[in-house]
């Protein structure tokens, strides 16, 4: 364990708190140290990851403010919150799975410098639409947000709802729009660690896991009217796949 740590620290940017916060966030939600129990001291964490003890504090204060943990005087650090169901947040691979899971979402649009350039768009992702009415938001689930969002609508489209997408999520609404027709939507994900900006929106830790997903809809004419860039805190993500979802495999092949 210390040699691993000690090499993955060599070869990251990452602040060493960090690596040890995430290896004990790790281990309560993996049930090492269910509610209520002590976690190990200072002195043991000190000794099994060969640091400094106030390396060990930094990663333990930052669990704390994650709500995680509990410091009690003279007794030790106690696991404070039941993480069992933490990660509730699937990322769909379908169109009508993933409306229904944010239908109900209500973002917090965030103020928007102008001009903003058009979106990035890959090879296959059709073609720019003349011009696009940019969004800014936090998604939150309670207290908690989960998700920073930055969508460029087509015009057209935007102009079609402009008070719906302003209080609600864009996908679930131009998914209910007459007349748009939509031939062609992806999105693909990447695995990221969240920068100042995301760490300050989301409430985590500066390089902590985030999902990145670029999602794509596009017209029958070939436009892209919808492009989103979504950066999900990495602590409440599933992505659950049916390897079976076009029936069994073929033995006879």
């Amino acid at each position: 364990m210390t040699e691993h740590l000690v090499k993955t620290y060599q070869r990251s940017r990452v602040p060493l708190y960090l690596q040890v916060a995430a290896i004990l966030r790790k281990r309560i939600e993996d049930g090492h140290w269910a509610l209520g129990d002590k976690i190990s001291t200072l002195e043991k964490l000190e000794a099994e990851f060969q640091i400094a003890r106030v390396t060990v504090r930094q990663a333990i204060e930052l669990l704390q403010k994650e709500g995680l943990v509990d410091r009690r005087q003279g007794k030790g650090t106690f696991v404070a919150r039941d993480v069992k169901g933490k990660r509730w947040l699937r990322l769909e691979t379908d169109w009508d799975a993933l409306i229904r899971t944010i239908e109900d979402n209500v973002p917090h649009i965030l103020p928007v410098a102008t001009p903003v350039p058009p979106p990035r768009l890959d090879p296959t992702d059709g073609k720019l639409a003349k011009r696009y009415q940019y969004l800014r938001s936090v998604q939150s689930r309670g207290d908690e947000p989960y998700a920073l969002v930055g969508v460029h609508l087509a015009k057209p489209i935007y102009a079609m709802a402009p008070k719906a997408f302003k209080t609600r999520t864009a996908f679930s609404v131009l998914s209910e729009l007459e007349g748009v027709a939509i031939a062609r939507a992806h999105q693909t994900l990447v695995i990221g660690s969240a920068d100042t900006e995301a760490a300050h929106f989301l409430k985590i830790a500066l390089n902590a896991p985030t999902a990145e997903v670029h999602c794509v809809a596009v017209d029958d004419k070939g436009v892209a009217i919808y492009v989103g860039e979504i950066i999900y805190r990495g602590d409440f993500i599933k992505l659950d796949i049916d390897l079976l979802a076009n029936g069994p495999p073929d033995d006879t092949k």
